[in-house]
């Protein structure tokens, strides 16, 4: 039987296990990054780890991390529910930008347009009055999830060229 999948199975697995280890090290350190803001625990360090999954494994893999992180950051008690668009939509856009550009800092602006001014819309619209049962007026959340993709996005691009100037990691096209 024929797979539907058009990448070798060594390079999925890589992938998957580097998508396991940024979700790791996103819910390891979102006890201590996460900050109540209102209604919303932002999180600096997703919009970090959204921006290396981003790059380093492409824009499906980046969204699975982030949901993830998002669901155990829910369990853990460490997040709330705006933590799956605010994380996942800047994850598959920076994910996007950059690989149709190749460009860390629109990579970076995808994160901070997608976690920073989409995801507050569809939080506000969506997901408070639908899903927490209460309304959240969407200027409200923009300042402070933009905050968070913001400083999350400059600290990823800042590790990111790092590791590419070390030579220790190479961006979604290389073999990693």
């Amino acid at each position: 039987m024929k797979s539907n999948h058009t990448e070798p199975a060594g390079n999925y697995t890589r992938k998957a296990a580097y998508a396991v280890v940024l979700a790791a090290a996103g819910i390891a350190l979102s006890p201590y990054t996460s900050l109540p803001i209102g209604i919303a625990k932002i999180n600096p360090t997703q919009h970090f780890i959204n921006m290396l999954g981003a790059v380093l494994l492409g824009p499906f893999w980046a969204m699975v991390t982030a949901a993830v992180i998002g669901l155990i950051r829910n369990v853990l008690g460490v997040g709330t529910i705006l933590a799956f668009p605010g994380g996942m939509i800047g994850a598959i856009l920076a994910g996007y930008l950059f690989r149709y550009t190749r460009n860390l800092h629109i990579g970076a602006f995808g994160e901070v347009i997608g976690s920073g001014i989409i995801a507050p819309v569809v939080c506000s619209v969506f997901f408070a009055p639908v899903l927490m049962g209460k309304a959240i007026p969407l200027l409200a959340l923009i300042p402070s999830f933009l905050a968070s993709s913001v400083t999350g996005a400059i600290l990823g691009v800042i590790a990111l060229k790092a590791l590419f100037r070390a030579d220790i990691l190479y961006p979604e096209s290389h073999e990693i």
